[in-house]
């Protein structure tokens, strides 16, 4: 059932309401089928969906997708793997669009890519100050670099505005050091797989009252669809997992991370009709 920009939030099959906090619905093959795609997250109970950017050629793409769907958030940033383009140019791309945004992001360190830490460090500091400077939340991707990102976010300041620590891998104890700043704690399809570990005791040990669900969509599918293009529908599979662990209704889990999603981000509670 295809969506159209002006139609009300589907009914969900689920009796759930859940936001995807990161998803990259710009991308194949996610684009190729987006309106099967959104009509499938919103029967699951999915109905509001943050899409990052990653690339400066991909932020006009986003923008479009959030102007033409309601229930479509835009987010603008510069990833990590590409933090060489984040010269005087793209950040003054980047800084006209943050009127339409409710991020920066997806920024951050990653020293698993091959782009010198040196570089994405100089990215990830004026994308913090820009975001800063506009009073906007940032996605953070960290992978392996978790002091070294904390000392950043300290330094310029992010509790300011705070954000969301994107598909969070560190410890609990790391993930108490970002809440302490404003950040809220993302879980993804990992915390379904087999060989969980870290995922598991994020769930376990970190308050529900600082946590959101993501699916990074289409990467990091969930246990039951490994091998297969991640998919917002299946956002309800982390809520599971999440809802298990705590053992807690998932209810009660969809409306503390629809709750921390809105706050941190900002945004207007919208409910189903």
């Amino acid at each position: 059932m295809p969506l159209h920009p002006d139609q009300s939030y589907v009914h969900s099959e689920t009796g759930l309401e859940l936001i995807d906090t990161h998803c990259h619905l710009d991308l194949e093959p996610l684009a190729a089928h987006l309106p099967q795609v959104l009509a499938a997250a919103c029967q699951a109970g999915v109905n509001r969906f943050v899409v990052p950017g990653v690339h400066p050629d991909g932020w006009k793409r986003i923008m479009a997708l959030a102007a033409a769907h309601h229930e479509i958030l835009a987010a603008v940033g510069i990833h990590p793997m590409h933090a060489a383009l984040a010269d005087d140019d793209a950040l003054s791309d980047l800084a006209g669009l943050t009127a339409d945004s409710v991020a920066v992001g997806e920024i951050g360190l990653d020293p698993t890519y091959s782009v010198p830490l040196k570089t994405q460090e100089a990215a990830f500091r004026e994308q913090l100050r820009l975001a800063g400077s506009h009073g906007l939340p940032v996605l953070v991707h960290c992978r392996q670099a978790f002091q070294r990102t904390l000392q950043l976010l300290r330094e310029e300041k992010a509790c300011h505005a705070g954000g969301i620590m994107h598909a969070f891998s560190g410890s609990p104890e790391m993930a108490r050091e970002f809440i302490r700043l404003g950040f809220a704690i993302s879980l993804s399809g990992t915390l379904t797989w087999h060989n969980a570990v870290r995922p598991l005791r994020l769930a376990r040990e970190i308050p529900l009252a600082h946590l959101v669900l993501e699916t990074d969509a289409p990467d990091m599918p969930p246990q039951s669809h490994r091998g297969q293009a991640n998919q917002p529908a299946w956002l309800t599979e982390v809520l599971l997992a999440l809802s298990a662990a705590k053992n807690v209704t998932p209810e009660a889990v969809a409306t503390a991370t629809r709750e921390n999603a809105v706050r941190v981000l900002g945004l207007a509670e919208e409910r189903n009709v």
